[in-house]
């Protein structure tokens, strides 16, 4: 195997990692033309049955604009420049529960958060992540009880004013 490549692991050396540290991730906070915010219902744990951003792991020798671009042609079937994302902050998210929902241990994502801002006309296609997609305004998701806690605490710090305050 190449050291310098990224590469998968397989779902028992993930659940191990998981139980013995954190993962680092990318969060996407997609914005469109009118202010609404892009969420999806959550099918795998940790956060299943939830609304959630978009997101996922970054890989062993994986750059991080590398991630982003593979998370969103992945998840989403966009083909976004990382150049065209702001880096919103890190963040810890830490769950009860884990991928594999195997008993003992939870997850803990050190999160990047970063913001997208796209046409409203883009057409997402989604994976089999989530069941649904939605476009929320900051007010929606503040108050909607499916909207995860750690997706409305993007919302919540108002940051570097990533909604427009109505």
């Amino acid at each position: 195997m190449d050291k310098s490549k990224p590469f998968k692991i397989s779902s028992d050396e993930l659940a191990e990692v998981v139980r013995l540290t954190p993962l680092v991730s990318i969060d996407l906070i997609i914005e469109n033309d009118r202010g609404r915010v892009l969420v999806g219902m959550r099918n795998n744990e940790p956060v299943r049955g939830f609304l959630f951003v978009p997101g996922g792991r970054i890989f062993k020798n994986e750059q991080i604009a590398d991630a982003f671009e593979r998370i969103t042609r992945d998840e989403l079937g966009l083909d976004v420049s990382y150049r065209d994302a702001e880096l919103l902050g890190a963040f810890d998210h830490i769950y009860d529960t884990n991928f594999a929902r195997k008993q003992g241990f939870g997850t803990h994502y050190v999160v990047l958060a970063h913001r997208i801002k796209l046409k409203d006309s883009v057409n997402i296609k989604p994976d089999d992540q989530h069941s649904e997609l939605l476009w929320l305004d900051k007010n929606e998701i503040l108050s909607n009880d499916k909207v995860h806690p750690n997706t409305k605490a993007y919302f919540e710090m108002n940051l570097k004013g990533l909604i427009a305050k109505e």
